[in-house]
């Protein structure tokens, strides 16, 4: 049984910025608040952080200031997976060197690979970490699937501590967690789909919700692990609206107009994202007043 570094819920955090780059200012506002609120972690640079439009100097950058700025009150996870593997080692070792507490690894995009490249790959990026990795499976922006018996044998790796599963499919997350057990602790990548992955052992989730719902995404998963699963079933239920209207668009567009309203930097994305469509923007707007968010 391996080292769990987090259960609960771990924030996806978007990367407030203006025309004028990185707002650190919000972003340090943002972290701040979502450690007040009991969030459980902070996943950095990833998907929701609009890493893929930063520079290879910000994306350093924004890693080593989330790390600071937590300054060790909750674990830190860096974005840090590439479609290009050495790529990915550099900035695995960067992040660990950083003060990184593990590191999260989507699989190649694109060029994508085979089940074989995946193994070779993440293995090869998992030597080089000095922290636990997280393998990300997100299928539906990478065009790549990260099978169960691929998690499987990847879960032998001593680094290769956990999973983000946004594939969507229930029966895939099952397979995995009878085949991998204990070796590997796997979260929800899906904020529609936490009671139910955590039915199956899924210890928490990596959440776009969590953003602007920190303590009521964590008590959620808490609620789960203490037993009360009606409890915690009736929170994925009551907000689901909410967490489909975050989805009504691509992440983090529609996150990046909710954290925008509630006073954590501006509504600006870098293309090829834009800002959230008018009718969608105004359905997401009611619902974040309705659970008086704003």
């Amino acid at each position: 049984m391996k080292n769990t570094l987090f259960e609960g819920a771990g924030t996806a955090i978007v990367t407030p910025m203006s025309e004028n780059g990185i707002d650190y200012e919000s972003f340090g506002k943002l972290i701040d608040w979502q450690i007040s609120e009991g969030i459980d972690a902070i996943v950095v640079a990833g998907t929701s952080g609009e890493a893929s439009t930063l520079t290879d100097e910000e994306h350093k950058e924004v890693i080593s200031y989330c790390v600071k700025k937590v300054a060790n009150r909750v674990p830190v996870i860096a974005g840090t997976g590439s479609n290009d593997t050495d790529y990915a080692i550099g900035l695995t070792k960067f992040a660990c060197d950083a003060g990184a507490d593990g590191v999260l690894l989507v699989t190649p995009y694109y060029n994508k690979a085979t089940q074989n490249g995946l193994i070779k790959s993440f293995a090869a990026v998992a030597d080089a970490s000095s922290k636990p990795c997280f393998l990300y499976n997100v299928p539906s922006r990478t065009g790549c699937n990260l099978l169960p018996k691929t998690v499987a044998a990847l879960s032998e790796h001593p680094m290769i501590t956990g999973l983000k599963e946004a594939g969507g499919n229930i029966s895939q997350v099952a397979e995995t967690a009878a085949l991998c057990g204990d070796k590997i602790d796997i979260y929800s990548g899906n904020d529609d789909q936490i009671v139910p992955i955590m039915s199956l052992g899924g210890k928490g989730v990596i959440s776009v919700l969590s953003n602007i719902m920190p303590k009521e995404t964590s008590m959620m998963c808490k609620l789960y692990l203490d037993g009360s699963v009606k409890e915690a079933a009736g929170m994925q239920l009551k907000y689901l609206s909410l967490i489909n209207a975050l989805f009504s668009e691509v992440n983090p567009i529609p996150v990046k107009a909710a954290t925008a309203a509630m006073g954590f930097g501006e509504n600006y994305l870098r293309l090829p994202l834009t800002p959230m469509e008018k009718e969608n923007e105004e359905v997401l707007l009611g619902l974040m007043r309705e659970h008086k968010l704003i």
